[in-house]
């Protein structure tokens, strides 16, 4: 019930969704140049499987010796950084907008995106900023010691050991903290206050919970389905359904938002 009333909520969104497809795009590759940037040179220097052993590491003890002890690093994080901070500017706006008109999207008027931006962007953008510092938090103790770990295990094996089981909290973490705050930013959206929403979800996660992991699962799926089928017929039609891929992934994001936001609401009406 809360996918198809969230699908109908996406439909009547469609000129948001074609917005956020293009806000995506562009962010993409901005992104993929800055990493190609980086990454190709390195990859031109690593060792191939002709060389010893010990050539590896004699790489990435260079490698972590120009990290920590050189300001090599130094642009690539400004750069890094200026971008983290555009897409945390942008990403609010479009937020606002978005969660704003789904509250108002029985009205006859269309959808109030620039209307929903002009008047929630300051609380939307401040919950999102908590959020993306509490989610990030954990990095601090999780990065070095998966660096770490990095050059110092021996097998691939004894990385995942390592590093596995710090990444599945963290990735919990950051879905729990996903689906708090984006309560609370529904509830701020829809001038029905962000801790009453958030008190809302938190009596009502279990279907909440339910209805975003079955959203996830079904864009897991579509990824893996259009990800295989590139890999099986690679050529043209590879190409046109990856490039198509970028507008479905979109939707998928507005859909699952759609029905989050209905699975809340109708609770809230009930």
């Amino acid at each position: 019930m809360h996918m198809m009333q969230g699908w109908r909520l996406a439909v009547k969104h469609m000129n948001i969704i074609i917005l956020l497809f293009l806000y995506q795009l562009l962010w993409g590759f901005f992104l993929y140049r800055f990493v190609d940037s980086v990454v190709t040179p390195l990859l031109r220097r690593f060792p191939g499987d002709a060389l010893p052993p010990s050539a590896v590491r004699l790489f990435f003890s260079e490698a972590q010796f120009q990290l920590m002890k050189t300001d090599l690093i130094h642009p690539y994080l400004w750069l890094l950084g200026g971008l983290f901070l555009t897409r945390m500017l942008l990403t609010p706006l479009f937020n606002a907008g978005l969660f704003y008109s789904l509250h108002h999207a029985t009205d006859e008027s269309g959808t109030k995106f620039i209307h929903g931006i002009r008047s929630t962007w300051k609380p939307v953008m401040l919950l999102y900023w908590i959020k993306t510092l509490l989610a990030l938090a954990p990095a601090w103790w999780l990065l070095p010691t998966g660096f770490q770990a990095l050059l110092k295990s021996g097998s691939t094996g004894d990385l995942l050991q390592t590093v596995l089981p710090g990444a599945a909290i963290w990735l919990l973490w950051s879905a729990l903290l996903h689906l708090l705050f984006l309560s609370m930013q529904f509830g701020v959206a829809s001038s029905n206050g962000a801790f009453n929403s958030l008190w809302h979800a938190v009596r009502h996660i279990a279907p909440f919970t339910g209805v975003s992991l079955l959203m996830w699962a079904i864009g897991i799926g579509i990824a893996l389905f259009v990800t295989s089928i590139s890999l099986i017929w690679a050529g043209l039609f590879a190409l046109i359904l990856h490039q198509g891929y970028h507008l479905i992934r979109t939707m998928m994001k507005v859909w699952t938002i759609c029905a989050q936001y209905d699975c809340l609401q109708s609770r809230t009406q009930g």
